[in-house]
């Protein structure tokens, strides 16, 4: 039986025309690599982000496909986009999942496990 699986990366960095400390604003884009590590081809669909602060606040974004779009990728192939995100501090993190179909119709979720929101450069 047929196997898919799609793999994802993030890479983030500051924003800093999107922030503004005075008004509690951080923005910070991220780059996500989404790779099909299975063995059939599937397409991207929708999104799930939790997108949480320092304090605990969380934003919830859903929606159809990534910047406008809902790739189909073969085994093997990749494809990456770059998004950004704004928070009321100067760290925070981020998680969610991509739901995805197979050619034959079959659902299946593609993780994508927490990651930083946070200026390395001025971490201690």
């Amino acid at each position: 039986m047929a196997h898919p699986q799609f793999t994802c990366s993030v890479v983030v960095k500051p924003l800093p025309e999107q922030t503004d400390p005075a008004q509690q604003q951080y923005g910070y884009t991220y780059t996500v690599s989404i790779r099909n590590s299975g063995d059939e081809a599937a397409q991207l669909v929708a999104r799930h982000w939790l997108i949480t602060d320092h304090r605990g606040h969380v934003q919830e974004v859903r929606g159809l496909g990534v910047v406008g779009h809902q790739p189909l990728l073969k085994p093997g192939e990749e494809f990456e986009y770059t998004s950004w995100a704004q928070i009321a501090t100067p760290q925070g993190s981020m998680h969610g999942s991509f739901y995805c179909i197979t050619e034959a119709a079959r659902w299946f979720e593609a993780p994508v496990h927490e990651f930083a929101l946070a200026d390395t450069a001025a971490l201690h």
